[in-house]
């Protein structure tokens, strides 16, 4: 089985008792909220990609005030081309202050919406795990880094 990293690094911008969100869109259409963030190019530090993709995904410049942590999730998935792949997604989760820019969606990327959500409407929306993982990581700042649960095997 093959094995595949994908280090990313993603934002948690908390303003005035919201958060700002970006909607995912899956390849079979499925929409659901997330943390701007996104994958690191090569050699890009991952604060700037944490920038670059708030910038990209929600038309806001920002700036990166603390690291709350690290999350690290094993899955497996089917290859393009068939196969498996034993898949291991390290997501760098920092904490972001939005500076300037205006609020607008992603055009021709992984998204196509972001908004600011009240923080205690959170629960109510159809998200991916990474939200509530950086929402914790925000309120917890735990010592390590990380909040329970993380760092699962891969399946079966």
């Amino acid at each position: 089985m093959s094995q595949d990293l994908r280090v990313a690094a993603y934002a948690v911008c908390v303003r005035d008792g919201r958060i700002l969100l970006a909607r995912w869109v899956g390849r079979d259409g499925t929409r659901k909220w997330t943390l701007p963030g996104g994958g690191m190019d090569h050699g890009e530090d991952p604060v700037d990609t944490a920038v670059r993709e708030v910038a990209e995904e929600t038309g806001y410049t920002a700036e990166v005030t603390t690291l709350l942590g690290i999350d690290s999730m094993r899955t497996r998935r089917p290859r393009r081309l068939g196969g498996e792949s034993d898949f291991h997604s390290l997501r760098i989760v920092y904490e972001g202050r939005v500076t300037g820019g205006e609020l607008r969606p992603e055009t021709n990327g992984s998204t196509d919406l972001a908004a600011w959500h009240p923080l205690d409407a959170v629960a109510d929306l159809d998200r991916v795990a990474l939200v509530d993982i950086g929402l914790e990581l925000w309120r917890e700042r735990p010592a390590l880094g990380r909040v329970d649960g993380s760092f699962p095997a891969a399946n079966g």
